[in-house]
């Protein structure tokens, strides 16, 4: 039975194809973070919007304050609806002229 030993050049080459392995499944989770939608639990619980109360960002939903989706009747964000509202609340500084 022959047995090979492990070189440096093998480990260097595995080392690189985890490497390539992982920023493959980095960017494939990253598309899939574009399509997922989050529900106003998830929004209030990361902090994603400036909102403390569940029961007052689904009101401010209701009352079409914030962008958001009605998927069959349900209220749910996806990332481009919080980038929406984060562009719309932001405060533009004065300008020193």
């Amino acid at each position: 039975m022959t047995g090979r030993k492990a070189t440096r050049r093998y480990h260097s080459k595995l080392k690189r194809l985890l490497a390539a392995s992982a920023a493959q499944r980095q960017t494939a989770a990253d598309e899939g973070a574009e399509l997922r939608r989050l529900t106003p639990e998830e929004v209030v619980e990361k902090q994603l919007l400036p909102y403390r109360s569940v029961r007052v960002l689904k009101q401010r939903c209701y009352e079409r304050k914030v962008h958001h989706h009605l998927d069959g009747g349900r209220i749910t964000f996806t990332l481009e609806d919080l980038r929406r509202e984060a562009e719309r609340t932001a405060v533009e500084p004065f300008s020193k002229a």
